[in-house]
């Protein structure tokens, strides 16, 4: 039995938002397109993941180990997003509450 390599996580390397070089202020987007790509990239995995779960429950797909590491894919990009999400709340929130 050969193992085959892990393949990298979709939306976490690859994509020019995770450990990005660019300077911040620097053309080429910043940290709004960069969030508005992981949106996209979760929308994405989430629709192949739904997709791949309709084909095991119909008996269409050959190998249920596709499904469950897109499914998992998906679940582990929606916390890092809501995680990144409550901690820019939080830096907002914690911005209000400074004194001037």
């Amino acid at each position: 039995m050969s193992l085959s390599p892990i393949e990298s996580v979709q939306g976490v390397s690859g994509t020019g938002y995770a450990g990005s070089t660019k300077a911040p202020g620097s053309t080429g987007g910043g940290f709004g397109t960069a969030l508005t790509g992981a949106v996209d990239d979760l929308q994405s995995l989430q629709s192949t993941s739904k997709e791949l779960a309709v084909s095991a429950v119909t008996g269409n797909l050959d190998d249920i180990h596709k499904a469950t590491l897109a499914a998992t894919r998906a679940q582990v990009t929606f916390e890092l997003v809501a995680a990144v999400r409550n901690k820019g709340i939080d830096a907002f929130n914690e911005i209000m509450r400074m004194q001037a």
